[in-house]
């Protein structure tokens, strides 16, 4: 049985700074502390941490809306891809992200949780108070 899971987070970013940094190589890098390679278009590839995290741009709303297919080293090779939506509500000189992530294989959602929230909400906080 797959798995989905729900998280969101207040930044201090405004939701087309935020939007762009998501879809750009170096911005990625820098507020993951890890590498990222990333192909802003539609069906364009990308990895994060290094080649755990792999996938491609599903669709794009621009500054509102990210969809991706998703996974990483710890899906097996006949799992599918994972579906990863990226939802960009403006708040002032903020914006909440919602991040839905659905389709992922049975026993692994619990650890995406943490992982979104140790390697990407908390360095994205630390990193958009600086800019």
């Amino acid at each position: 049985m797959k798995e989905s899971l729900e998280l969101s987070v207040i930044l201090p970013v405004t939701s087309e700074n935020l939007y762009k940094a998501w879809l750009d190589s170096e911005a990625h890098s820098e507020f993951t502390e890890s590498i990222a390679e990333i192909d802003p278009a539609i069906n364009g590839k990308f990895s994060a941490w290094e080649g755990y995290i792999t996938g491609t741009n599903v669709a794009f709303e621009p500054y509102q809306k990210i969809v991706q297919a998703w996974r990483t080293t710890e899906f097996d090779d006949n799992d599918e891809d994972s579906k990863l939506e990226l939802i960009f509500e403006k708040m002032n000189n903020e914006t909440k992200l919602t991040l839905i992530h659905s389709n992922i294989p049975e026993g692994q959602s619990e650890e995406y949780k943490e992982g979104w929230l140790d390697f990407y909400f908390k360095p994205m906080q630390k990193y958009f108070k600086k800019k």
